[in-house]
């Protein structure tokens, strides 16, 4: 069973925000779940919901179904083997998605893919929530996000902090509108985004 440092100091602060931003119930998809650190704290946190946690990684995977199992949570689903950029998805519908510290460790590619699947998935109303570190108005936050997104960029050209005008205007593109910006720990944001409510 896979334990990193950074779920382990996030997952708090992330689990009061998704309280006041999530629907009451439903299913919520979390892409990139990795270790499951994440998922299994959101589970015992937000019983109401139907946890569908997902990877491309079958090492993470496998960690994802220890961490559940040792939990004994019966609202986890078991892990989809789901690449943001192969596409359709492995799942049909989802009241919220959750993805947290991705877009950044991936080619932009991989968050546009996010986004257009997140517009089309989910219902009217429906919450796409990302976390992470982001430029604003072209200029970081913080020197050691500055730092951060050096070494991304040095590890693989098609990473990097991104910029959060840009993510909400391809959102935007997209039919999600930007609903919320919440400031976190260690210069990381909470971005919520959602589909409009249908008119009665």
């Amino acid at each position: 069973m896979l334990t990193y440092p950074a779920p382990e100091r996030n997952k708090a602060p992330i689990l009061e925000v998704l309280r006041r931003i999530l629907p009451a119930r439903g299913r919520v998809l979390e892409i990139a779940s990795g270790t499951g650190q994440h998922v299994v704290h959101f589970a015992q946190g937000l019983p109401a919901f139907t946890w569908l946690p997902s990877d491309p990684e079958p090492d993470h995977r496998e960690s994802i179904r220890e961490r559940v199992t040792q939990a004994g949570l019966a609202n986890v689903q078991p892990p989809l083997a789901l690449d943001v950029l192969e596409r359709p998805w492995p799942v049909q519908s989802v009241d919220a998605i959750v993805c947290i510290n991705m877009i950044h460790i991936a080619p932009w590619a991989a968050g546009l893919a996010l986004l257009e699947e997140a517009a089309r998935l989910l219902p009217a109303g429906g919450v796409l929530y990302l976390y992470g570190p982001y430029r604003r108005h072209g200029a970081h936050t913080a020197p050691s996000n500055e730092a951060f997104d050096a070494d991304l960029r040095r590890r693989n050209a098609q990473w990097g902090v991104r910029d959060l005008e840009e993510v909400e205007r391809v959102a935007g593109s997209f039919g999600l509108a930007l609903r919320e910006i919440v400031e976190m720990p260690a210069n990381n944001l909470s971005v919520v985004f959602s589909t409009p409510f249908q008119a009665p």
